[in-house]
């Protein structure tokens, strides 16, 4: 037994004197791809971190804006476009759209659907909207805050509308617009995907008595991914697009409130 025990240290012993130098080698070679990051780097992606860990929903983007922005006027027609970056990049692409209405945006880039849903009463509710857009999903499909079925997808959309029309306020859901490629996942061919939840979106809406806004038939390809002229990266809509998807969104709303005065 004491032999076995001894013969065992000694190989072990033998490994670490061994292998030590060699992994030492590889620890401090440097790889040509990977710089070392200073220490500012570090503290930036530490606190991002936090960040995430801290306020996933991201509730602080908006919570100043929020209370800034108080509840409407009497006769207010208040209209929340609730989003990911595709919603976040409208104002600023294009701000004379929002401008002189009660139009609010409170898209947050790169968000999927859980997290607008969780932030959904803070975002939306709260703020006593006559109509919510509701447009997500496509970071979803992307994975951007890990692994999602479509119907995980469905169901947020689903709760997000539920919850504002137990708020009294119209909903309008917004058909996902075409993808066929995400420059930063390349490779998980969303298309399809993007359709067979545009079609549950369409069907949930009628079913629901919700009004349905279709993006996607106005600016989509033959490959079923967004035509070259209304956006860059094939992804966020550009100047173009947003003029596109400016005239449905404003008859949708228009035809929301004619409803909500009845």
């Amino acid at each position: 037994m004491k032999t076995s025990t001894f013969n065992l240290t000694f190989c072990m012993f033998l490994i670490f004197v061994c292998f030590t130098p060699f992994l030492q080698a590889q620890n401090t070679q440097p790889t040509g791809t990977a710089p070392v990051k200073t220490i500012e780097q570090l503290q930036k992606e530490n606190e991002q971190l936090s960040w995430i860990k801290n306020d996933w929903p991201n509730f602080k983007r908006y919570r100043e804006a929020n209370e800034k922005l108080g509840l409407p006027a009497a006769n207010e027609e208040r209209v929340v476009f609730m989003g990911n970056s595709i919603t976040d990049g409208w104002i600023r692409i294009s701000p004379e759209f929002f401008e002189g209405k009660s139009y609010v945006d409170r898209g947050i880039s790169g968000q999927t659907t859980p997290q607008m849903l969780v932030r959904f009463r803070a975002d939306v509710i709260n703020l006593k909207p006559k109509v919510v857009l509701i447009l997500g999903g496509t970071n979803d499909i992307a994975g951007n805050t890990g692994p999602s079925s479509l119907e995980m997808i469905e169901d947020n959309l689903a709760s997000m509308a539920e919850l504002a029309k137990a708020s009294g306020i119209k909903v309008i859901l917004c058909s996902i617009l075409p993808v066929y490629d995400y420059p930063w996942k390349p490779g998980i061919e969303p298309a399809e995907k993007i359709v067979t939840v545009n079609n549950w979106i369409q069907a949930y809406a009628a079913k629901n008595g919700f009004d349905y806004l279709d993006y996607f038939s106005s600016v989509v390809d033959s490959r079923k991914g967004m035509k070259a002229e209304f956006s860059k990266d094939g992804v966020h809509p550009n100047k173009e697009g947003y003029k596109v998807m400016e005239v449905l969104a404003e008859e949708a709303i228009n035809k929301a409130l004619k409803h909500k005065k009845k």
